[in-house]
């Protein structure tokens, strides 16, 4: 349409002048037009008259102006007001198209039908919508496909005063200007993010027509100008929530996948391996999932709390000592629920000096958090505290978690607790904990190294990760931070947020810095926390049956307590042949007497000189400098290293065993092999499960437990004695079995019954071996 008069006709066209005005109209068949125009109240049987460009800036009731007064009214007959002419009744009659007709069509490229029906599904002024919320949805759909998403802006008026709702206005979501924030006193920490609005002028504006019947509200106003790139239909993830769609297929592979109980992080990494995509690429986001799964479940969650709760019941109900509390919100649902089990409570007893609390993790089923308290025994293998479901991750929830994990464990506190960086987690720790050592798990800091640093460093990641675990192992605080001023420099990480947010918290998981803390070795070694994190995922494993879950962490955790007590059945193998290690030998397990052995070989190579008193300088042979300072008290036998490895594990370091070995020590003190990496560790100080609570249970259950310990610890020394052993207990279980059961037992007669038990076995035993 051309409004200057001036021009050529493209095509077949009919010329209509109205004063100076020259429209230009191209014919189409009805059935060919992008937009069924049954607002049009007029128009010729044979042809539609179609303005072409420049329809959307007059409007349908310009255009309808204008087709009256150029007398082109007429009555269509078959006309379809919501889909037009069908190709069929068009074909039906033979004047449709003219011969100058068809040659135009044939004369126009496809590619330019291709831009104009895809340009005609933008709004125009004067386009109608029954409701404002279809034009908001009509407006969203069109800026997904252009790249961009929108917001709700300003209205006028008010519904139910005056006239009412009038006008309502639709933006780009990068419209406006960020409000300048505040300065605050520094005592409430504030996000430094960065706003995406931009001031583009993008917007969608309509009005209230209360003369239109049933489309009362009127496309007054449209501007598509961006003053920002548009994101690419496979950059769609990239867009706010309201652009972000999951499609009906996507929808129904993601919640059978929910059903089988893997993780929202897995659910994404099967649908772009099935889809074929780069990671990432996927038109929707990790949240979007986890909020589809939230929202089909809200209805079933009520249920799955419910059978967790009647699972702990019966667990109650089997076993007193099962201990669980929870909470209810105030709409009386399930909040947070903690649990723990008798063997648990145990094995706190023993090795709760340190432990690890672990709340990376989620149960999908109730979609709640799920936080383990994991420590480790006297084999060096993972063993379940406890556990907790928490509905939010607040300084709340984590309060009450901790409350209830220290009633549990009748109000004993760690002497260090290791956790994620949570600030929540640390405020609360710090509240209930007071005395308690707070630090970093490494292991849960370093699962996020590839996400801050792969794509920073590039094909440097692999040796940037050596150099760091080089710098953790160090020795001295001022060698890790020179160290680290260094491996900025060689990496270019400087102004990087992530190296130096890790840097201002090294205090907290750096092991320099953590010396003289004990950890039980949980930070030592990469074996530890691959151990551990194959321990989480087996019990992690159990959330496939959320109605069973207690129940199937409780196997998983009686199979781990099964495996560590075979530790003790494995050969040991001595390298020095002193009777400093002959003796530890017969005390520690196999694990830890592992750790000490090789401290022990290793002093063979360090030199001990004694400076003044009792205090002597260990360092290797083949330096002439440093080395480490210990400090001997002969009076009490006490003994301590600068190094603090006893400290922090409990296993002597080789300077301290340099030290005792000069000073002529054939064994080690005993208060230098803890009770907690014993063979034979004391009986807990709560009866087992099951045993009468009457008087003398408790002496009895030590007494038995003594001599089956004592019975172990002989019989694994050769397979020989491990052959009786069997055949006699088997013998003597069998006996046990056939006598009748009494509940009135005295104590001294258990006592001397089980004395009796002892002398005839061990008897026993030493006539046949000595055979």
């Amino acid at each position: 349409m051309r409004f200057d008069g001036g021009g050529e006709i493209i095509g077949a066209a009919r010329r209509v002048e109205i004063g100076s005005v020259l429209l230009e109209m191209r014919c189409w068949p009805c059935w060919a037009l992008p937009r069924p125009h049954h607002l049009l109240p007029g128009c010729p049987s044979k042809m539609v008259p179609y303005l072409w460009k420049g329809r959307r800036r007059l409007g349908v009731s310009v255009f309808r102006t204008l087709l009256e007064q150029c007398s082109v009214k007429a009555e269509l007959q078959g006309w379809n007001q919501t889909e037009g002419l069908m190709p069929a009744e068009s074909a039906s009659r033979g004047d449709l198209l003219e011969p100058h007709d068809a040659s135009s069509m044939e004369g126009t490229s496809s590619g330019e039908d291709e831009a104009e029906a895809e340009d005609d599904s933008a709004p125009y002024i004067g386009q109608r919508f029954p409701t404002h919320d279809a034009a908001y949805e009509f407006y969203g759909g069109f800026a997904k496909r252009r790249g961009f998403s929108i917001r709700r802006h300003r209205t006028e008026g008010k519904d139910g005063v005056g006239k009412g709702l009038t006008r309502r206005y639709f933006v780009c979501h990068r419209a406006g200007n960020a409000p300048a924030k505040p300065f605050g006193d520094g005592a409430t920490p504030q996000r430094n993010r960065r706003s995406s609005r931009c001031g583009c002028r993008a917007l969608l504006r309509i009005g209230r027509d209360a003369g239109a019947a049933g489309l009362e509200w009127r496309v007054t106003g449209f501007s598509d100008h961006h003053n920002h790139e548009l994101l690419r239909q496979d950059q769609a993830r990239a867009l706010p929530p309201a652009c972000r769609v999951i499609a009906g297929s996507d929808r129904d592979r993601i919640l059978m996948l929910a059903k089988s109980g893997i993780s929202v992080q897995q659910m994404v990494r099967i649908l772009e391996l099935e889809k074929c995509v780069e990671p990432g690429s996927l038109p929707f986001a990790e949240k979007d999932v986890r909020n589809l799964i939230h929202s089909f479940r809200r209805f079933d969650q009520e249920e799955e709390n419910a059978d967790l709760l009647k699972m702990c019941r019966i667990f109650k109900e089997k076993d007193p000592n099962f201990k669980y509390d929870f909470t209810r919100d105030a709409h009386n649902r399930l909040e947070n629920i903690a649990w723990s089990y008798a063997s648990s409570i145990q094995s706190y007893e023993l090795f709760g000096d340190a432990l690890v609390y672990d709340t990376s993790h989620r149960l999908t089923a109730v979609d709640m958090a799920l936080g383990i308290w994991i420590g480790m025994n006297n084999h060096g293998m993972p063993c379940f505290f406890g556990g907790a479901l928490l509905r939010e991750e607040n300084l709340q929830s984590f309060t009450w978690a901790l409350q209830v994990f220290l009633n549990f464990m009748n109000r004993k506190a760690p002497r260090t607790i290791l956790t994620d960086q949570n600030v929540y987690l640390k405020e609360a720790v710090e509240k209930e904990l007071p005395n308690t050592k707070h630090a970093f798990s490494i292991w849960l800091i370093a699962a996020r190294f590839p996400s801050w640093f792969s794509g920073v460093l590039g094909e440097h990641y692999n040796d940037w990760e050596k150099e760091f675990y080089r710098l953790y192992n160090m020795e001295s605080t001022i060698d890790f931070d020179l160290g680290w001023s260094g491996m900025v420099d060689c990496y270019g990480l400087h102004g990087n947020r992530d190296i130096s947010s890790l840097f201002a918290s090294r205090s907290s998981w750096a092991s320099p810095y953590l010396r003289g803390h004990f950890s039980a070795g949980l930070t030592d070694s990469p074996g530890v926390s691959k151990s551990i994190n194959d321990f989480i995922q087996r019990l992690l494993s159990a959330q496939r049956y959320p109605s069973r879950f207690i129940e199937q962490v409780a196997l998983v955790v009686d199979y781990k307590d099964q495996a560590g007590e075979q530790q003790n059945l494995q050969n040991i193998s001595f390298k020095t042949a002193t009777p400093m290690e002959g003796h530890a030998a017969a005390i520690l397990t196999p694990y830890a007497f592992s750790n000490l052995q090789d401290e022990l070989v290793a002093s063979a190579h360090y030199a001990s000189f004694n400076l003044e008193g009792d205090v002597f300088l260990v360092r290797h042979h083949t330096k002439t400098e440093g080395g480490c300072i210990v400090t001997w008290n002969q009076m009490e036998e006490l003994i301590s290293c600068s190094c603090q490895m006893f400290e922090s594990s409990g296993i002597l370091c080789r300077h301290t065993l340099r030290v005792l070995t000069t000073l002529n020590y054939l064994q080690i003190p005993d208060h230098y092999l803890p009770v907690r990496w014993h063979r034979n560790l004391p009986p807990p100080s709560k009866s087992l499960n099951g045993a009468p609570n009457h008087g003398g249970a408790s002496e009895r259950v030590k007494a038995l437990q003594c001599t089956v310990s004592a019975l172990v610890s002989e019989a694994a020394k050769s397979d020989e004695r491990m052959d009786l052993a069997t055949h006699e207990v088997s013998v003597l279980l069998s006996r046990i079995r056939q006598q009748p059961v009494s509940v009135n037992v005295s104590g001294d007669s258990a006592h001397s019954s089980l004395a009796a038990v002892a002398k005839h076995f061990i008897s026993s035993e030493n006539v046949n071996i000595s055979k």
